[in-house]
């Protein structure tokens, strides 16, 4: 290990056929007989990071702040590649205006930055990275204007292929109705049905009921964070995030750097990339301010369609999609809407609805009550003898996989 001191290395093994002067920064190790990363080189003014692959320097641009899609895309088409911006003189940066004080803030950045150690972080929290060019970044989100130039993925390695083709958005408002959450958890069953991926953005309320629904009827589902992807976020979304990111249910993704903590300002970045992820977005509650209606105009900007759910002109949570309606969204109360202006053909595959699928004996116990007639959940309760709380959770699962349906104060029957 080598700190703090300037020591000259020469190395025809690497192309040096004379000394350079370097200062070593704490952390950097010597492997295999050559510098593995990030020297601070004051000849010619170039970092010294040898063996720093393409998609090492596109990992080690997006964690500096100030450089996004667009900057990315300037730098990578005047160096030839992301690897030679970021080893780029001093004086050639200067030439293509990023801006005096830009400039230097990734000077510091890029000559104190520790890639060796970011990398390990990268390891340890078990997050994949895609860049641009790879084959496997989503065609849809290629498509628009300002595509992230790396996503951070967090997901189960062995899970099963996530369909990118037939995806859909499912947004809407943090203070959900009961009208609400019933339309979106319908909607959102049937789209998974027709074997469609739930895209959303793992917030409270309508983004939430999306996530569980996909997951409580076996599909897949996306959130894309406003922060890092080792953050969980809302923390009351716990259980989403560990569905999609240990168990196999979907993935959770985004552009931003690990430890980058959620904030206001960084989510309409993360709503650009809901819908460029997404065929359709689909608005199912939200007041005229919803930052549902900021993804639903990105949508309309990326040339997708848009989606909204009519609602009781007296609630304040219908206004959004009312107001979408009107500059020309599609109406919707049912799946069958979006697969249709879509061109997608409903699959049939699935199990039929006198079938249910049933996952544990709670939930066969609880069907067994309801076979009854309609019951209300203190009843549920007493016959069948289990915890409140356990009926509680499994008749919201029943209920998100359309088996069976709240009636009205409590009280449930089957579909």
């Amino acid at each position: 290990m080598i700190g703090g001191e300037k020591v000259t290395l020469k190395s025809p093994n690497i192309g040096l056929d004379r000394g350079y002067t370097l200062s070593f920064r704490r952390s950097v190790c010597m492997e295999r007989g050559t510098v593995r990363t990030c020297i601070s080189a004051y000849y010619k003014e170039t970092p010294l990071c040898f063996y720093m692959t393409e998609h090492e320097a596109y990992i080690a641009f997006s964690v500096f702040p100030g450089i996004g899609p667009m900057r990315f895309k300037l730098l990578v088409d005047y160096f030839g590649g992301a690897k030679e911006a970021w080893e780029a003189k001093n004086s050639e940066l200067g030439k293509i205006n990023l801006g005096e004080k830009l400039l230097s803030k990734f000077l510091h950045f890029r000559n104190t930055f520790d890639l060796s150690f970011y990398m390990k972080q990268l390891a340890l929290h078990r997050v994949n990275t895609l860049i641009q060019t790879d084959e496997r970044y989503p065609r849809l989100l290629k498509e628009i204007s300002d595509p992230p130039y790396l996503l951070y993925i967090k997901s189960k390695p062995s899970m099963g292929r996530i369909d990118m083709e037939r995806t859909i958005a499912v947004v809407g408002t943090r203070k959900a109705t009961p009208y609400g959450v019933d339309v979106t958890r319908r909607i959102t069953r049937d789209l998974v049905a027709d074997g469609c991926t739930i895209v959303s953005g793992m917030a409270y309320g309508i983004d939430a009921v999306a996530h569980e629904t996909a997951i409580a009827t076996g599909g897949k589902t996306i959130a894309v964070l406003g922060c890092g992807v080792d953050i969980i976020a809302p923390p009351t979304n716990a259980g989403i995030y560990r569905k999609l990111s240990e168990e196999g249910y979907g993935a959770v993704i985004s552009e931003m750097p690990l430890g980058m903590r959620p904030s206001k300002g960084l989510f309409p970045a993360r709503n650009r990339i809901i819908s460029g992820l997404s065929r359709g977005v689909l608005v199912t509650e939200g007041a005229d301010d919803s930052g549902a209606l900021i993804t639903a105009r990105y949508a309309a900007n990326q040339g997708r369609d848009v989606f909204a759910v009519p609602g009781p002109i007296t609630s304040p949570y219908s206004r959004g999609p009312t107001l979408l309606l009107k500059e020309g969204a599609v109406l919707v109360d049912s799946s069958r809407d979006i697969m249709d202006t879509l061109g997608m053909r409903q699959k049939t595959k699935n199990a039929k609805k006198d079938q249910p699928v049933l996952t544990n004996s709670e939930e066969t116990c609880i069907m067994a009550c309801l076979s009854e007639g309609a019951k209300h959940i203190d009843e549920i309760v007493r016959t069948s003898k289990l915890t409140a709380h356990l009926v509680f959770s499994t008749l919201t699962v029943l209920e998100m996989k359309g088996i069976i349906k709240d009636i009205g104060g409590k009280v449930y029957e089957l579909e």
